[in-house]
């Protein structure tokens, strides 16, 4: 399989990880739309909505909350918007939830190892 996700699941591509357990992986996504920018990505290879199972599916919106803890208290967000795409807009076809931070005042965008860091310390 050529998946992109599967890879960074396997070690074989390099994440900036934040989280992870037997279930998911937490990581920065490389071209950020905003900084903190995380993907929450199952372990086992999921196309979409469709075929993850529901044990997964909580345990993504689980983790999703913590997350949203942890870009509050490290990177102060105002506010975080979370994105699921399916089908034709869905650019990875492996299950992903994208956790996109809101500022209330505009910020330069940060290299993605400057905010690991801050996320990680």
């Amino acid at each position: 399989m050529d998946c992109i996700f599967c890879k960074i699941n396997d070690g074989s591509i390099p994440s900036f990880t934040i989280y992870e357990n037997e279930v998911l992986r937490v990581f920065l996504d490389i071209n950020p739309d905003t900084n903190g920018h995380l993907l929450i990505i199952p372990k086992k290879h999921y196309k979409d909505l469709m075929e993850i199972d529901n044990d997964t599916l909580v345990s993504i919106m689980n983790t999703a909350r913590e997350m949203k803890k942890l870009l509050e208290e490290k990177l102060n967000i105002d506010g975080l918007t979370l994105i699921q795409n399916n089908g034709d807009v869905q650019e990875v076809k492996h299950f992903h939830l994208h956790l996109k931070p809101y500022y209330n005042n505009n910020q330069e965008i940060k290299e993605v190892k400057e905010v690991y860091e801050l996320l990680t310390k």
